[in-house]
């Protein structure tokens, strides 16, 4: 078994961190008690995302977009995270892919994702998110 490096257990903290402050955020119930300043903290100046529409979107439109979907759920929205991978690392960079599962109102989805973050002390998990990019996977039949 291979050991795991402490930049990539800090970057693999961080993706499932994030993940439940989505869920938290997005869900009525909950978005009260959550610190959105915890996601603005996590983004690296420089961030960029290209979700499945193949937008890109900037550090300031990825944050307006995450504040204005604020309690949209009524604890019908969950996220699963599975197969974390590192694909590069040096010693304050890393590239990781995992796949992100979603339930939204009763409504599967699925995406693959591909992150590079990077060390930062300041961060919440002493990880900054500086790209992501998602693709759609196929939902499996049950």
């Amino acid at each position: 078994m291979s050991q795991e490096s402490p930049l990539f257990q800090k970057a693999r903290a961080e993706v499932l961190a994030f993940h439940r402050f989505f869920e938290e955020w997005y869900d009525a119930r909950t978005a009260d008690s959550v610190d959105f300043a915890r996601c603005e903290r996590t983004f690296g100046q420089a961030f960029h995302m290209i979700p499945p529409s193949g937008r890109l979107f900037s550090r300031a439109e990825t944050i307006e977009l995450i504040r204005a979907n604020r309690a949209t759920y009524r604890g019908d929205f969950t996220i699963e995270i599975t197969d974390i991978s590192a694909g590069f690392e040096t010693a304050d960079t890393i590239v990781l892919t995992y796949v992100e599962a979603q339930w939204r109102a009763g409504k599967h989805s699925r995406r693959q994702a591909s992150a590079l973050l990077t060390a930062s002390s300041s961060a919440p998990d002493g990880v900054e998110w500086q790209h992501l990019h998602e693709t759609w996977l196929q939902v499996p039949d049950n």
